[in-house]
């Protein structure tokens, strides 16, 4: 990877049709919006529309680190959720992350979509599973979905203390050792990537299907915000939308 891209994609859902990315800190234009504002300045909407990603407003949410998950109908506030869903073509859903998991899980066959926000507190309330199980109550079928992970903190980066332990060991006691590195007293390395490969896998989606760079936005500052690192300050947009009908 070199220069300095303002977006980057993923492969297995470029190979599916699926217009979409995954913005990087030199990304222009992103507005974290108040009071339901749209996020996307005049610059991102210039990009997103480059990209077919931009027929109307993207729809975003209010996240709150839970396993909500939300019908986006139309562009614009889509309501409190941390995963957006949506069969309508064309509608750009988004999702805002600094050091939190972007998935974007897309049926090619049914044409549906959804976007998710996962940070630790959304793994241990199954936000992955959630939405999973949302699209498939729609139509689709797990193991046809298609499952690409954005940049975000890799178990290299990721050190939690006791209280994420103990919901991690009530949601999950026999998947959670296989989560975290323990690197001194009452600390660990949590591997988010893994927490949520094995819930998607859980949730019926096939290995296969389940396309991760593991790229960490904490070792990785030139291209990527990271709260863990930086504090307060720029967020990453995952955007994506179902392309029209052939």
């Amino acid at each position: 990877m070199t220069g300095r891209p303002a977006f980057l994609t993923s492969p297995l859902l470029e190979a599916a049709g699926l217009p979409h990315l995954f913005t990087t800190r030199h990304f222009p234009g992103l507005e974290r919006g108040a009071n339901g504002r749209s996020p996307f300045g005049a610059a991102a909407r210039a990009l997103l529309a480059e990209r077919g990603l931009l027929a109307e407003l993207p729809a975003f949410a209010r996240q709150v680190h839970g396993a909500e998950v939300a019908e986006a109908r139309a562009g614009g506030h889509a309501g409190v959720a941390d995963a957006l869903v949506s069969e309508r073509p064309g509608l750009p859903l988004s999702v805002f992350t600094a050091d939190c998991l972007p998935i974007v899980l897309f049926d090619p066959e049914g044409r549906r979509l959804a976007v998710v926000h996962a940070g630790w507190r959304g793994t241990v309330q199954s936000v992955a599973r959630a939405a999973v199980t949302a699209l498939t109550r729609a139509g689709a079928p797990p193991g046809g979905l298609l499952a690409a992970v954005g940049p975000s903190i890799g178990p290299c980066c990721y050190e939690v203390d006791l209280p994420v332990i103990e919901r991690l060991r009530t949601g999950f006691p026999s998947a959670w050792p296989t989560w975290v590195t323990p690197v001194g007293p009452g600390k660990w390395m949590l591997d988010l990537w893994k927490a949520n490969e094995d819930q998607l896998r859980a949730a019926g989606v096939a290995p296969s299907r389940i396309e991760n760079p593991r790229l960490c936005t904490a070792c990785r500052l030139d291209l990527f915000f990271s709260y863990r690192r930086e504090g307060k300050g720029g967020s990453l947009a995952t955007v994506a939308a179902i392309p029209p009908s052939s």
